[in-house]
């Protein structure tokens, strides 16, 4: 079940705020069901407001995450900008224990696949890095990500009996297990690699950790707006790129991930490379981790909620899996194209 708004809270913390003679009231059913969300229309404009799930509501993350935002639209970056409260100037309203924020209602379409919105997918992830590499911090942000995590090799090790009674996999346990043991082998090796190129040495940053389509609102080509600030980190800045890659070349669809191609899109891979490398030039050493840490991250986004739930949102774990596979293998043996991309080389290369 979605969480809804109280009629006597929604006047309550509206109270906080000078929006104006709200006109009209919408739901916006997407994102978390644990966290309610509106879209509000008054004579001042349009606002989203927003109570933060349980879990997502500590006042120093909020806070923190508050201020990286508002450092970020006063140089002008794309993001919809937060209201602050009529009295304190607060950016978040505390009420009843829960956490509330208003941002500015920004208007935008999805991601289109096109390799314009990819190059400034890329453009934008650069500005990001370049206004927060000396950002001042006083709530640290964690500093794990998908790279070398023990809970991507406990969800690896809890897949077997998390979806080991589906029907997909009856008469296939055998299948399974060689699976789930490959993608462990897999992401160990890719970490190791990562590390001996010197992960460790590398500087550390505020990162967005989850740079991909569907937080980014999209008009004319450009990017109009990036949303979720929630999975702040303080990683090396190649962390993003190399997801952000990931997540804007890799093909797929909405239906069978058996039938999905396992190489990646090479001109959206190269576009999203190239402009961000206009704006902030990668190390070689940051290019030579792209295809491991790529790994990294595709089967830490796929086996964390596996594990969980036994699915990857409708689709069946499994299936999922098996696909997963799939790809990881193609970037250990494409690899070096990968690395070619990144360098910007001006002859056209066939992945």
């Amino acid at each position: 079940m979605r969480a809804e708004f109280g009629r006597d809270e929604l006047v309550a913390v509206l109270g906080y705020y000078d929006l104006g003679p709200v006109m009209r009231i919408d739901p916006l059913l997407k994102g978390s069901r644990r966290s309610p969300k509106l879209i509000l229309t008054t004579d001042r404009g349009r606002f989203l407001l927003k109570r933060r799930a349980p879990g997502r509501d500590d006042r120093f993350k909020v806070a923190f995450s508050h201020a990286v935002q508002q450092n970020l639209a006063a140089h002008g970056f794309p993001l919809p900008r937060l209201l602050t409260t009529r009295t304190d100037g607060n950016t978040l309203v505390a009420h009843e224990g829960a956490v509330y924020e208003v941002f500015e209602f920004l208007d935008g379409r999805p991601f289109d696949g096109s390799a314009e919105c990819t190059a400034d997918a890329g453009r934008v992830l650069a500005t990001f890095h370049r206004l927060l590499e000396h950002f001042p911090i006083e709530w640290e942000p964690p500093r794990t990500g998908y790279h070398d995590c023990m809970a991507v090799r406990a969800s690896l090790n809890g897949i077997p009996a998390a979806i080991g009674k589906h029907d997909s996999v009856a008469g296939r346990e055998t299948e399974l297990l060689s699976t789930v043991t490959r993608l462990f082998d897999t992401y160990d090796a890719a970490a190791e690699a990562v590390d001996r190129l010197g992960y460790g040495r590398w500087p550390r940053q505020i990162v967005h950790s989850d740079w991909h389509p569907g937080n980014m609102l999209f008009a004319a080509g450009r990017v109009a707006g990036v949303i979720d600030y929630d999975s702040l980190r303080w990683l090396p800045r190649v962390t993003d790129v190399a997801n952000g890659l990931l997540q804007f070349s890799i093909v797929g669809g909405a239906h069978d991930p058996a039938r999905w191609p396992a190489a990646p899109d090479q001109l959206r891979l190269r576009r999203f490379l190239d402009a961000y490398d206009e704006l902030a030039p990668l190390t070689e050493p940051e290019v030579q981790a792209l295809p491991h840490l790529m790994i990294e991250a595709l089967i830490a986004e796929a086996v964390l909620p596996i594990a969980a739930t036994g699915s990857f949102g409708r689709m069946e774990g499994y299936r999922f899996l098996r696909m997963v596979q799939e790809k990881t293998a193609w970037f250990q043996r494409h690899g070096g194209e990968v690395v070619t991309c990144a360098r910007r080389d001006p002859e056209p290369r066939t992945l």
